[in-house]
């Protein structure tokens, strides 16, 4: 079965960095990608990243790029998404998920991902 455990959450000051990772079962990233995602409250899942196959292409959302950084251990079905300069406008609850069909999509959407962790919040506060 594929599954997703999401962890590295937690509360952190603004201008701030959090390291979040995401452990994957029954899944591999050779011709599969794994993305993460954002929840914001009353609001739909918002594709942040997304780290692709076995020449580790990335796609990032523009709402992000150059603040957070996808990648993934070597040998390892384990992908992490450091966030730095974290801003209040970040808090949600972070969760990743596999594609279903295989390569990252352009956009990030939800409809092409499946098997959600059960994410992970992350407080951006004083």
């Amino acid at each position: 079965q594929v599954q997703f455990v999401e962890s590295g959450g937690g509360q952190v000051q603004p201008g701030g960095s959090l390291l979040l990772s995401c452990e994957a079962s029954g899944f591999t990233l050779d011709s599969y990608g794994i993305g993460w995602f954002r929840q914001f409250p009353g609001k739909e899942r918002e594709g942040l990243s997304c780290i692709c196959c076995s020449d580790i292409r990335t796609l990032s959302a523009y709402s992000v790029k150059g603040r957070f950084t996808i990648s993934r251990d070597n040998g390892e079905n384990t992908v992490t998404l450091q966030m730095n300069n974290l801003k209040p406008e970040d808090t949600g609850v972070y969760g990743c998920a596999g594609t279903i069909y295989g390569a990252c999509p352009s956009p990030i959407v939800t409809s092409d991902f499946r098997s959600w962790g059960q994410g992970t919040k992350v407080n951006v506060s004083r």
